[in-house]
């Protein structure tokens, strides 16, 4: 590193004795007469310059583009990613277009245009047909771009189709946290973050029945392929951001407001591995959002796989009620029947003024005992 630097010093000092020595040529010029010789010397010598840094500018810029070009990420897995793909290279290409275009008409009018001795220049106040074209033309390109990618973002951030697979992804320092609506319909329950605490990660509200069977991973997400699912991210302490870079997802996740995401996963992980040639292949959940100094370990796994695996999977995992028990002290007394199923057998048949004895000595929460009342 030392060595680059001190290279790329080497070389800004030359380029700055380089521009000095001119400027002083221009002032000394500038001072009296020139000899006619000189100028014209000048002048080849500048415009065979510009030409030179143009054509190797472009082949640089081409090569880089070749060679990065490994580096880039495999086609979508998603449809909106591969929309998201295709106008993204359409707005670089016509960018790249007027880029080049404008660029060589710079440097060759540069050249073509230089000082010779007894030509004059013409005066060429207007064209109204020239600034017409020039107007015109770019104002409808870029109407067409801002219209394509309104629609691109209107049909991305629109309303998740109601069979959507709903899941809540919860981010913290330095972790997500994953809620599933287990097997209710679909329904995840309500949430309240006065309720968080180590048991409880999420603030999952037990006065909801619906929650009962909500379980949390903090490894990984499955996901069915070819569903749509419907993400529903927030944050506990500070912003962050919910990233799947294979998918092309990207959504912040900000305190105090919830936001979401939609999407259909349509390559299995297996199937990218196949694709990639990579059989470690993995799809990830990072955070893209500098959150504090463990920010570079804020990521989880994720799983895209069939329906039946999914299902199967599913059905594997416990509810947080199951592995917890201590959260039944939050269920009100007219639903303690419908918990019990979630409940190992001995909570189940606890009284509710025991358990909450039990949790009070155990420096459990206060509001225990008023929500079983």
């Amino acid at each position: 590193m030392v060595y680059i630097v001190a290279l790329l010093s080497v070389i800004f000092l030359g380029l700055a004795a380089l521009v000095v020595s001119r400027i002083a040529t221009v002032v000394k010029n500038a001072s009296g007469p020139a000899e006619e010789g000189r100028i014209g010397l000048s002048n080849k010598i500048n415009g065979a310059m510009f030409m030179i840094f143009f054509v190797v500018g472009l082949i640089g810029a081409v090569w880089s583009f070749l060679y990065a070009r490994q580096y880039f990420l495999p086609e979508a897995s998603s449809p909106h990613g591969r929309r998201t793909d295709f106008l993204f290279w359409l707005s670089m290409a016509i960018i790249t277009v007027a880029f080049v275009v404008t660029n060589a008409l710079l440097f060759i009018f540069s050249w073509l245009y230089q000082h010779k001795e007894g030509r004059k220049a013409a005066y060429y106040p207007e064209n109204h047909k020239l600034e017409l074209i020039w107007t015109v033309i770019p104002a409808i390109v870029m109407a067409v771009m801002v219209f394509t990618g309104w629609r691109a973002w209107r049909d991305i951030m629109a309303e998740a189709p109601t069979d959507a697979q709903v899941f809540e992804i919860v981010g913290k320092q330095f972790n997500w946290i994953v809620r599933y609506p287990g097997v209710d319909n679909n329904k995840l329950g309500s949430y309240n973050y006065k309720l968080i605490d180590n048991n409880n990660e999420t603030g999952i509200d037990y006065t909801d029945e619906a929650s009962f069977d909500d379980f949390v991973s903090t490894s990984e997400l499955h996901i069915p392929v070819g569903k749509p699912v419907l993400l529903k991210i927030r944050a506990r302490d500070v912003l962050h951001s919910v990233f799947i870079p294979h998918l092309r997802v990207k959504m912040d996740a900000v305190p105090g407001m919830p936001t979401r995401f939609w999407f259909v996963a349509d390559k299995t992980t297996d199937e990218m591995r196949n694709i990639t040639g990579d059989q470690n292949f993995g799809y990830e959940i990072a955070c893209t959002e500098v959150c504090g100094q463990g920010h570079f370990s804020m990521r989880i796994r994720l799983i895209v796989e069939d329906e039946a695996s999914w299902q199967a999977w599913c059905k594997q995992q416990k509810p947080l009620l199951s592995s917890t028990p201590e959260l039944a002290v939050r269920i009100p007394a007219n639903l303690k029947a419908k918990a019990a199923k979630y409940l190992p057998a001995d909570a189940a048949a606890a009284p509710a003024d025991s358990v909450t004895a039990s949790i009070k000595q155990g420096g459990g929460v206060s509001v225990a005992r008023a929500t079983i009342r």
